[in-house]
Parts: structure tokens; C-alpha cells; sequence
């Protein structure tokens, strides 16, 4: 029983790195995935780099086409996108 009592406080360490540190970082990551998953064009959007830019094409090889300035487009790897700034609206279903 006293082997038991000594391994006590190392579980609860671990418990609370778990609820502490890697659950909320699983969730932060999941959210990231959606909001690259919902890239459309026409988003305004920042890069880790801190490129601001128009999503102009979304391809299907995990890259979008950003225009950094008016004729100036480079292809961005979609994980490397930090946030959407502007949000484009989607397009009305004809009733």
C-alpha cells in the first residue's frame, strides 16, 4: 500500500500537464485545421511570416494562391496560414 501512496503525486502531475498544457493544444490545433479546411477566395488572410494577402486560388494539394500585391501572387502552403482576417461571405443559394 505504501508503493501505491508514492506514485500518487506523480499521477496527479501528470493529470494536470494533461488538462494543463495538451488538452488545450490539441484544441487550438483543431481549430486551426478547420479554419485552413474553410479557406475560400477571397479571404484576407496573415501568414506566419506575416504576409498579409487575398486568397485568389485554393487548390487541392494543400496550397492556396495569395495576392500580396495588385499583380504579385505566390503560392502558400496552407498550414503556414496564421489567421483569416476578413472572411468572405458565402455566395446566396437562389431560392
Amino acid at each position: 500500500m505504501q508503493g501505491i501512496a508514492q506514485f500518487i503525486p506523480l499521477i496527479l502531475i501528470f493529470a494536470i500537464m494533461y488538462f494543463l498544457l495538451i488538452r488545450p493544444q490539441q484544441k487550438k490545433l483543431k481549430e486551426h485545421q478547420a479554419m485552413v479546411a474553410a479557406l475560400r477566395r477571397g479571404d484576407q488572410i496573415i501568414t506566419q511570416g506575416g504576409v498579409l494577402g487575398k486568397v485568389t486560388k485554393v487548390k487541392d494539394d494543400g496550397e492556396v494562391e495569395v495576392e500580396i500585391a495588385k499583380g504579385v501572387t505566390v503560392r502558400v502552403v496552407r498550414s503556414t496560414i496564421a489567421t483569416v482576417v476578413n472572411k468572405t461571405e458565402p455566395a446566396a443559394a437562389n431560392s
